[in-house]
């Protein structure tokens, strides 16, 4: 990572720490405030990974007076040369993907295999984003009338405000980012405080990849007043956020008093259902994985898992037995498969919900507590914990916990078990276990959700294919393969008549032409 400004924190005793300010018009500089904040090790608490500047609108507007002067060029720019930038970016993250995932490691915690996926899904995506700046489809159509020609063309919407969260801290500005570049758009991209290192980084590498000053900039801060002012400024055309359902209505509301587009990607409840003729074996390393990667900081994470009655004590048996094996610590550790979670914050959060579901009756299987010995002292571990005999309407199989818990729902049927799976106000990801094809395809006609799995956990989504969920889990855009596209262009139909004559279309007597 490149320095900007160097200072010694001595209060950490961690030598030298640097400090980064905003990217904006091609330049890194100061927040206006001049003031800075700091991103913490999720894993040890007394690791300073860098400061960085606390932005408010006075450095939104300038990043977005930078963006606007830079719109006009940049989508005459020819797609395909702007494509070609996309595909350099590919080859810079590959090279320094290694740094971008120890980085990521080290200020959210995620275990390094996981940080370098990460990584790898931002590479992909810049590689098939920069395909797409040779296609950009739009549509040619016969016209009713003759002697015309009738199209459709695809055209840059403006200045996108990116707003993204710290769990995949350069997949999600990616999915974001890359496919409003190809399209012809500027970008102000605003990370995660608690991300802050990789989304510099991640800067710094598409800048090196050529990207003329002004088409992308970087605003740090918190999302009240870098969010925010982002939302509520008129010449940003458009915002793509990711974050909770909360934070989503509050924006999504607002754009739409502004009558702005507005892509949310929210929070989920997802489920994996095992029914009585399912792969046991098969099962039980796909609700390992689903539950506990990530410490359950996705938003795709398995927080429940219903069971058919038949397999329930045989599942909660073999779980807990699996779920005991993982080892927890630092991510930078090799055999590490359950690192921190994200903040002290969010690990009070999902301590309450494990008081939450003792008090409403579940069994609690395994885990259930803070980590504070030993090596987890100063970081923020949470057991990886597994309830039992969870009644499908208690809270902690409703609410998003976004941590490593999960509720196991015991069902008789395999049409309780869709009703069940759909009892949520969410509906990202979905997951059916079976050996029986006619279930399985009746499981993906049925499950209310945006992503279905047939036979592994509700993670694991790719790039090619849309991303994205139903009810309260967003408002209906999705993210990754073409359909990301549409986020970031407006449809133009053109006509062009050469018949040398007025031609009246859409009039109420049919005419016939000669």
């Amino acid at each position: 990572m490149s320095t900007k400004t160097e200072s010694r924190d001595k209060a950490e005793g961690k030598g030298t720490v640097q400090t980064y300010g905003n990217f904006i018009d091609g330049k890194w500089q100061k927040a206006k405030s001049g003031e800075t904040f700091a991103s913490i090790s999720s894993a040890d608490q007394n690791e300073v990974v860098g400061h960085f500047a606390l932005s408010g609108p006075d450095d939104v507007k300038a990043a977005v007076d930078a963006a606007e002067r830079a719109f006009t060029a940049w989508r005459r720019t020819p797609a395909p040369a702007r494509a070609e930038l996309l595909f350099k970016a590919a080859q810079l993250l590959e090279a320094r993907k290694e740094e971008l995932a120890r980085t990521m490691t080290r200020e959210m915690g995620k275990v390094l295999k996981e940080a370098r996926g990460d990584v790898q899904e931002a590479i992909d995506m810049a590689k098939y984003m920069a395909g797409e700046g040779r296609r950009l489809f739009g549509q040619t159509v016969p016209s009713e009338l003759p002697n015309k020609f009738a199209m459709s063309v695809r055209a840059p919407i403006g200045i996108v405000g990116v707003i993204t969260p710290w769990n995949f801290p350069v997949a999600i500005p990616s999915w974001k980012m890359f496919p409003a570049l190809v399209a012809g758009n500027c970008v102000v991209f605003k990370p995660a405080t608690d991300t802050s290192a990789c989304g510099v980084m991640l800067v710094e590498i598409l800048n090196e990849a050529g990207f003329p000053p002004g088409v992308i900039n970087l605003v740090t801060g918190g999302g009240g007043k870098v969010g925010m002012a982002l939302v509520n400024d008129p010449r940003v055309h458009a915002i793509s956020l990711t974050g909770s359902t909360t934070v989503g209505r509050q924006v999504a509301g607002r754009c739409g008093e502004l009558m702005k587009r507005i892509s949310c990607e929210l929070g989920g409840k997802n489920a994996i259902c095992v029914m009585e003729d399912a792969d046991m074996d098969l099962v039980i390393e796909g609700a390992v994985w689903g539950s506990f990667g990530t410490a359950g900081q996705r938003c795709t994470a398995t927080s429940r898992i219903i069971v058919h009655t038949k397999r329930y004590k045989e599942f909660c048996e073999k779980f807990v037995e699996r779920t005991k094996q993982l080892k927890l610590g630092n991510g930078l550790d090799a055999d590490v498969e359950v690192g921190p979670v994200v903040n002290r914050s969010q690990l009070e959060s999902i301590h309450e919900y494990v008081e939450i579901g003792k008090k409403e009756g579940a069994k609690l299987l395994y885990g259930g507590n803070i980590l504070t010995h030993g090596e987890f002292a100063n970081g923020c571990y949470h057991e990886p914990t597994i309830f039992g005999d969870v009644k499908p309407d208690m809270r902690i199989a409703q609410e998003e916990i976004f941590g490593p818990v999960t509720a196991i729902i015991e069902v008789k049927s395999f049409e309780e078990a869709l009703k069940v799976a759909n009892g949520t106000d969410y509906g990202l990801s979905l997951s059916m276990y079976t050996q029986d094809v006619n279930r399985a395809f009746m499981a993906m006609q049925e499950l209310e959700s945006g992503i279905v799995y047939i036979n592994a956990p509700t993670i694991g989504a790719e790039i090619q294919l849309p991303f994205g969920g139903v009810k309260q889990t967003g408002n209906g855009h999705r993210e990754a393969g073409v359909a990301a596209i549409d986020q970031f262009t407006e449809w133009k139909s053109i006509y062009v008549d050469y018949s040398g004559r007025l031609q009246k279309a859409q009039i109420d007597a049919y005419e016939t032409h000669e």
